[in-house]
């Protein structure tokens, strides 16, 4: 008889509690194998494909696409077993049902040693997301001594859900979930605080406007703040709130630099970016100005100074705003960051970024000159100290050597945590930068 296992969605690493359904990669009904992506999930990292670690027949599905689900929560159920192929085949079972032994992030897919399990009939065929069903098989459940994942009567798997109630005194008990068989979700949460915020707010001081005075309601459309928006939102808010943050700009002129790109893309090399040239000037500003290349630990009181420079830069998609990662950006030449560059920058179009990918940044570089902007005051990518901004390049009247010319001008902007250093030494590296920008030989001269 076939054994039917449940998977639950695994702990997808970086601290995330919950994940939404893109897309479903496989039908009940289906046979997968083990370690085969059986749905795609959107994080506030990235799009990630979850693999499931056992072999069989798909059962079931929990979950419509669009919709959020917690860390823990159940994702499909699959017939392993002897049985379980649809053609009374053991083609399906691959082998032992413990599972495929890989481990997810934080989440371990083998059998654990010795333990014992009870099988429970199950009342009837397991619902499936598309209507489907499939004839009622035992379902495997765990000893008395595992950890149940619901706390008693109250519906609630993520832990972050239960710490936002109780923070803010909240009774769970009182709430109707509106996830999967009643599961209390943080929306839920959120929305009953909001509720109770606006029944406790002190009713208007009447005012002298005649009674005749239509009253008015701002309308509008509520968007949920979650997935990668979400994540924005809570980074940005975290810096501002954290980071005692100070900006200083120059102008430039760029022309140089605009006329050593076109010289070595004349070449028949591969192309060198203007971002790839920034950011090697960047990585170069840095090695003489390390303070800002650091984190700030305000428990042990110190400042973190990083010995290498992992270079995010800011990427605008259709899914919102992300900030992938150039690791060792400190050992690549222009050439090496181009490609790294398009890669990343693919990746993003896609949504293909992993976790690793979009974080462990210590420095971040802004072109928000694609936009059609010249400056900006760039609010720093928590836990880093500084972020560079770029404007447009644009003809301007420049003097150049003393006389007036029309010359491709650039702001410059810098945003830095003034915890880890003074106007002095931010003022230093923006200069520094903005003599490469102008002389393209300085950058040589200093390597």
């Amino acid at each position: 008889m076939a054994q039917v296992l449940e998977f639950r969605l695994p702990d997808l690493g970086e601290g995330l509690t919950e994940a939404e359904i893109v897309r479903w990669l496989v039908e009940v009904g289906d046979v997968v194998a083990v370690d085969q992506p059986v749905v795609e999930v959107e994080t506030a990292k990235a799009m990630v494909d979850v693999p499931c670690p056992y072999a069989g027949v798909v059962t079931a599905r929990f979950g419509e696409e669009g919709s959020e689900l917690p860390v823990g929560s159940p994702l499909i159920t699959v017939a392993v077993g002897a049985a379980a192929a649809p053609d009374g085949s053991t083609e399906a079972s691959g082998g032992s049902a413990g599972g495929s032994g890989n481990v997810l992030v934080g989440y371990g897919t083998s059998e654990a040693p010795a333990r014992r399990r009870r099988v429970r009939p199950t009342p009837a065929a397991p619902a499936a997301a598309n209507g489907r069903s499939v004839p009622a098989e035992p379902v495997e459940e765990p000893e008395a001594d595992a950890p149940a994942v619901v706390d008693g009567p109250v519906p609630v798997i993520s832990p972050l859900v239960r710490r936002l109630a109780r923070e803010n005194g909240l009774d769970l008990k009182e709430l109707t979930g509106s996830g999967r068989d009643g599961l209390i979700l943080r929306a839920d949460v959120e929305y009953a605080l909001r509720a109770a915020a606006v029944q406790t707010r002190p009713a208007p001081v009447p005012s002298a406007t005649p009674a005749t005075a239509p009253a008015t309601t701002p309308g509008g459309t509520r968007v949920p703040l979650k997935g990668i928006r979400g994540a924005v939102a809570d980074k940005l808010s975290r810096s501002r709130t954290e980071i005692p943050d100070a900006t200083c700009w120059v102008d430039a002129d760029a022309t140089e630099l605009m006329r050593a790109r076109a010289a070595m893309n004349a070449t028949g090399a591969p192309k060198i970016s203007l971002l790839a040239l920034l950011a090697r000037i960047c990585t170069a500003a840095l090695a003489r100005f390390p303070e800002l290349n650091s984190t700030v630990d305000m428990a042990a009181r110190e400042i973190v100074r990083l010995d290498a420079v992992h270079l995010g830069f800011a990427a605008q998609t259709e899914r919102g705003l992300v900030v992938p990662v150039v690791k060792d950006a400190h050992v690549r030449d222009t050439e090496a960051l181009s490609a790294e560059f398009a890669r990343l920058t693919e990746a993003a179009r896609t949504g293909s970024l992993t976790p690793a990918e979009l974080t462990g940044g210590t420095f971040t570089l802004n072109n928000y000159g694609v936009f059609g902007v010249d400056g900006s005051t760039p609010i720093i990518n928590h836990p880093e100290a500084a972020m560079l901004g770029v404007g447009r390049i644009v003809p301007k009247p420049w003097v150049h050597e003393g006389e007036l010319a029309v010359r491709q001008v650039v702001q410059l902007s810098l945003t830095f945590d003034h915890r880890v250093c003074d106007g002095g030494t931010a003022g230093g590296f923006l200069r520094y930068v903005a003599d490469c920008v102008e002389q393209p030989a300085v950058l040589l001269r200093t390597l």
